[in-house]
């Protein structure tokens, strides 16, 4: 099994890589790709071959849930 590490080049990191659909057109986005063990790899997308970062399921689920609920509005312009 590989050792996937945050900071590790995110190119190097197998498997499929997706982000949201509402993405823009030149691609500004973040990507996460599936790891064993519950774990998920997030790269920024204009970046491809740049550090990724590794989250744990639980981590995600938390970040998504606050999200969710506009915890991080104030961090981003949405239009």
């Amino acid at each position: 099994m590989q050792n996937f590490t945050n900071g590790m080049a995110a190119d190097l990191i197998p498997g499929q890589w997706v982000k949201s659909r509402m993405s823009e057109a030149n691609g500004m986005c973040i990507e996460l790709a599936e790891l064993p063990q519950g774990r998920i790899a997030i790269r920024n997308s204009t970046d491809p071959a740049g550090a990724a970062l590794i989250v744990s399921s639980a981590e995600m689920e938390a970040f998504i849930d606050g999200a969710k609920k506009g915890e991080f509005d104030a961090l981003c312009t949405l239009n």
